[in-house]
C-alpha cells in the first residue's frame, strides 16, 4: 500500500507539448502542472530532437539577446542546412515560466524546424516522432521528495534563487500523449526522372540566356 501510495503522489505531474503553425517553420510549446508547490524552484523541460527538426542556433542566440527564452541546446552546434538522414539529433533543454493564474502551471516555447527528407515511394509525406520531454525540478530549499525526484546532470545551468547554483531534479510524469508526430511533406521518387529533366533543361535555358545578354550587352577589349 505505501509503495501503491508514493506512485500516485509521484505520478501527479502532467506535461503536454504542441506544435504551432504549419509547414516547416513551428513552435514547439511544452505545459507542465505540477504535483507539488514550486515556490523558489526552477522548472524545464528535457526533451531529444530528432534528426528530422532542430532548433536554429543563430535564431535561438537571438532570442536569449532579446530576454525572451533560456533555453539551451546541448551540443549547441546544429548544422541547418543538413538533411534529415545526415543530420543528427540534439537534446533542448527548455527552462519554463510560471502561467499567471495557476502557481503549479508552468509553459514555454521555442522555435523549431522541420528538416528535408530523402524522396519517398508512393508516400507525401513522413513522419517526424518527437518524444514526451523530461520534467526537471531545481530547488536550493531541498524540500523535493527522494521518492519522487532524483538528481541528474543536465548539460544547462540552474540559478533557482539569488544567482546560487543547485541540482537539477528529474521525475516521472504522466504524459497527455506518449508522443508527438510532425508530418513532413516529401517528394515521390517516381518524379525523379521527371525532376531532373525539368532542372536541367532549366538551368541550360537560363545559362543560355545569361550567355546571349552578355554577347548583346557586354563589352569586350
Amino acid at each position: 500500500c505505501v509503495t501503491s501510495d508514493v506512485q500516485a503522489a509521484c505520478q501527479d505531474t502532467t506535461v503536454t507539448q504542441e506544435l504551432l503553425q504549419e509547414g516547416f517553420h513551428r513552435d514547439l510549446l511544452v505545459k507542465v502542472e505540477l504535483g507539488v508547490d514550486a515556490g523558489g524552484c526552477s522548472v524545464a523541460a528535457r526533451t531529444r530532437l530528432p534528426p528530422g527538426i532542430y532548433v536554429d542556433p543563430y535564431e535561438l542566440a537571438m532570442l536569449q539577446q532579446h530576454n525572451l527564452t533560456k533555453a539551451v541546446l546541448i551540443p549547441d552546434v546544429v548544422d541547418v542546412e543538413a538533411p534529415e538522414y545526415s543530420a543528427t539529433g540534439v537534446v533542448l533543454v527548455l527552462p519554463l515560466e510560471v502561467e499567471p493564474r495557476c502557481s503549479r502551471c508552468f509553459r514555454a516555447a521555442v522555435p523549431v524546424h522541420a528538416r528535408y527528407h530523402r524522396p519517398a515511394r508512393g508516400s507525401l509525406e513522413a513522419s517526424v516522432r518527437l518524444e514526451g520531454p523530461e520534467v526537471l525540478l531545481c530547488c536550493c530549499h531541498g524540500h523535493l521528495a527522494a521518492e519522487c525526484w532524483e538528481p541528474v546532470e543536465v548539460g544547462a545551468p540552474c540559478l533557482a534563487e539569488r544567482n546560487v547554483p543547485c541540482q537539477w531534479h528529474s521525475t516521472t510524469h504522466r504524459p497527455a500523449q506518449e508522443e508527438l508526430v510532425l508530418e513532413v511533406p516529401v517528394g515521390l521518387r517516381e518524379h525523379s526522372s521527371l525532376v531532373c529533366a525539368v532542372t536541367l533543361l532549366t538551368t541550360l535555358l537560363c545559362a543560355s540566356l545569361i550567355l546571349a545578354a552578355t554577347c548583346r550587352h557586354g563589352h569586350f577589349s
